[in-house]
Parts: structure tokens; sequence; C-alpha cells
């Protein structure tokens, strides 16, 4: 349920939008090693805080800006907002680009100095902090579930995606 994006959670069929959300859930393991929302019950709650606009929380350290940016446009409660996978593919381009450290490829401009800068602070950061995270063991919640599994049960008292937020914010599960 982590993964499925909150217009899917209320009922709305898989879109390329959807596979998005998802994606930006995939960086989020990507670039902090944990899976989203493992602290919690993987229930009909989970599935509200979702439609709530509830994200996993991630540490500036751990990741550079200009990645969690993109992870973050990728988790937009409105699906017209998010990036499409062009955008995406061009971003992971130039993170690359400004990261290769090749002389071939020179970094060209003043946004991938500063790219190449934010991977490189965070990358310091994991080398310090490398042994105090292998001593971390985060703590998966018992009905926290990273298995396929029908959400219908979890879904059916969700309102309908709509525009209006509100109808999701009011709402209650039973």
């Amino acid at each position: 349920m982590p993964y499925v994006a909150p217009e899917v959670l209320r009922g709305i069929p898989y879109s390329q939008s959807a596979d998005i959300y998802s994606f930006g859930m995939i960086m989020y393991f990507a670039a902090t090693g944990r899976q989203p929302f493992t602290n919690c019950a993987h229930d009909k709650l989970l599935a509200l805080d979702i439609c709530n606009e509830i994200r996993p929380e991630i540490n500036e350290q751990e990741a550079p800006k200009c990645y969690i940016d993109l992870m973050k446009k990728c988790w937009d409660s409105d699906p017209k907002n998010r990036p499409n996978s062009t955008i995406i593919y061009e971003s992971f381009l130039q993170f690359h680009k400004a990261c290769k450290g090749d002389i071939l490829i020179a970094v060209t401009n003043d946004r991938e100095i500063e790219i190449k800068k934010q991977f490189e602070e965070v990358e310091s950061y994991r080398i310090v902090n490398q042994l105090s995270n292998e001593n971390d063991q985060t703590t998966t919640h018992p009905q926290a579930i990273y298995i396929s599994r029908l959400l219908n049960s979890f879904t059916k008292e969700l309102p309908k995606y709509n525009d209006n937020k509100s109808e999701c914010l009011s709402c209650e599960i039973k």
C-alpha cells in the first residue's frame, strides 16, 4: 500500500501519473534504504493518511536537495502536478552528467555545479555516518506488509477522487 497513489486508493484506475507516484516511493527507498511507512500498520488509517497528503519523512542530509525535490514532485497529491517520465529521465541524466567526474563530460553550468556539490555533500555525510547506520536497526511494524495484496478492504470507504480535497480531509474510516 505505501507505493500506491492516493487517487488509486480512492478507486481511480492506474495511470502513468500513479506510476510516477510509485516511482517517487522507490526513489525514497533508494535514497534512505528504508521502506516507506515501515513504522506504521498498512491499514485503513495509512490509506487515509496517504489521501491526506502524509508522506515519508526524509532527512535532508540523506539525499541531495535536487533529488528530494524531484521525489516530492512525484509524490504530489494532484496527479497533474507530477512530472512525466521524460522529465524524470532528463533530471536523472542531469544528475549523472553533473556527478560523472569524467573529463570528457564537463560540468557546464551553475546548475550542474550545484548538483555535483549536493551529491558530494550527501556522500560525505554517508561516509561519516556509515558506522552508526550499521548499528541502526529500524523496527518494522508487525502490520507493515510489503507484498502484493488486494486493497479493496482498505479503500472501499474512502471518497472517490475529485479536485475537492476537503472531501478527503473530512472523511472518516469506520
